[in-house]
């Protein structure tokens, strides 16, 4: 099958499929079958839609690791405060994501979760 255009919502062709499906309509295509000499009217919509953080890929109530200096007292203190707790086997505070992004410490996270 072979795409000949694609259109966005609010273009010429698109005014009852923009009716029907509101903003969940991200395009439509249209789309030829040579076999069957068949021509399709596809939709892409949007079924779903998450909270996200760009470069990131855990959800907000998943438990991650961060590091913490030995001397930085004070951001300790406030990660226990938040709910953090120190893994020993780690080496690491372990926290939820959502805190993690509260308190703007992404850039301390650590790769490797290792069966939290």
């Amino acid at each position: 099958m072979e795409i000949k255009a694609t259109i966005k919502p609010g273009q010429k062709g698109t005014r009852q499929l923009v009716q029907k499906y509101g903003d969940q309509l991200i395009c439509v295509r249209y789309r030829y079958d040579k076999l069957r000499q068949k021509r399709y009217k596809t939709v892409e919509l949007i079924v779903d839609e998450q909270d996200w953080v760009p470069g990131v890929r855990f959800a907000t109530t998943e438990r991650v690791l961060i590091r913490i200096g030995y001397g930085e007292e004070e951001l300790r203190e406030r990660v226990k405060q938040a709910g953090g707790f120190w893994n020993p086997e780690k080496k690491a505070w372990v926290l939820p994501f959502a805190q993690v992004l509260a308190l703007g410490l992404e850039h301390r996270l650590i790769d490797e979760l290792g069966g939290l």
